[in-house]
């Protein structure tokens, strides 16, 4: 009786250890990530008189938040700057909501992030400008909101990237020849913007790409010979930019490709078996 009323005791000792035990400084991130984003109103609201980890969308390992997924989840409003306190958040998304304003700078600051969500929103302004300090970044998608602006310098110093996915903004410029520095670049989708200038043929580089896709745009130019070094490549859009001249038959026979498209101002191109409907 006497064991069993020791095991008990132990039981009861131990059992707030059961709990996830974050910083005041996370949960305070979380709970203004919650009221910026009029929780009230989220389809799956948080009971936030019970543990952080039973929170929907939350994961917590080793007593700090490493992901938060919040997709499909009605939030509206903005992502509040103290983002930036969850240091050790892996993944972060917020996919398919209805967030508004900018991206905070200091989402750029948090080193551990692997992947970021924030597609289907209406953010606007700019990608941050350090968005190059995710050296451990691997999927970077933001399509289908107002995103502008040039694409930071900086993102192309992120040695991890597999994953660029940033269609159906309102970008602008031009595509670096630092591209080349993205050696394990999967997918480049930059569709549907207003981006310029001729397409560097250091894209010929990425030999992991199995996704190009640059349709409507205005990019200008001849398309780089050097993309037929894209054996991987299975999609390559082109079409409605400024291109002149033809595409090479060895662009359009890459062993992989299995959707096409490209036309240009003279509205023809080189035919060969592979080639798809234009």
């Amino acid at each position: 009786m006497k064991k069993l009323a020791l095991t008990i005791s132990l039981i009861l000792a131990i059992s707030p250890i059961a709990y996830s035990q974050i910083s005041d400084l996370e949960k305070n991130a979380l709970l203004d990530l919650h009221k910026s984003t009029k929780g009230t109103t989220w389809n799956i609201n948080w009971d936030l008189t019970k543990d952080v980890s039973s929170w929907h969308g939350i994961t917590v390992e080793n007593n700090t938040v490493t992901e938060i997924n919040l997709s499909m989840n009605n939030l509206t409003g903005s992502i509040p700057a103290t983002i930036g306190n969850l240091t050790s958040l892996r993944h972060l998304n917020l996919g398919f909501n209805k967030i508004s304003g900018l991206i905070p700078t200091e989402l750029a600051t948090i080193e551990s992030l692997v992947t970021v969500q924030l597609f289907m929103n209406q953010l606007e302004g700019q990608i941050p400008a350090a968005i190059g300090n995710l050296k451990n970044l691997k999927e970077l998608v933001i399509f289908n909101n107002f995103i502008d602006g040039n694409l930071p310098e900086s993102i192309y110093n992120i040695p991890n990237l597999e994953v660029l996915h940033l269609s159906s903004n309102k970008l602008t410029g031009t595509i670096s020849p630092a591209i080349k520095n993205l050696t394990h670049l999967k997918t480049l989708s930059l569709f549907d913007n207003e981006m310029t200038g001729n397409l560097p043929k250091q894209i010929g580089s990425l030999v992991n790409l199995t996704e190009l896709s640059l349709a409507n745009n205005s990019f200008k130019g001849e398309i780089p010979l050097e993309f037929n070094q894209l054996s991987k490549l299975e999609t390559l859009l082109l079409s409605n930019n400024k291109f002149t001249g033809l595409i090479s038959l060895s662009i359009q026979n890459l062993p992989k490709l299995k959707n096409f498209e490209f036309n240009n101002n003279a509205k023809y191109v080189e035919i060969s078996s592979n080639t798809v409907n234009l």
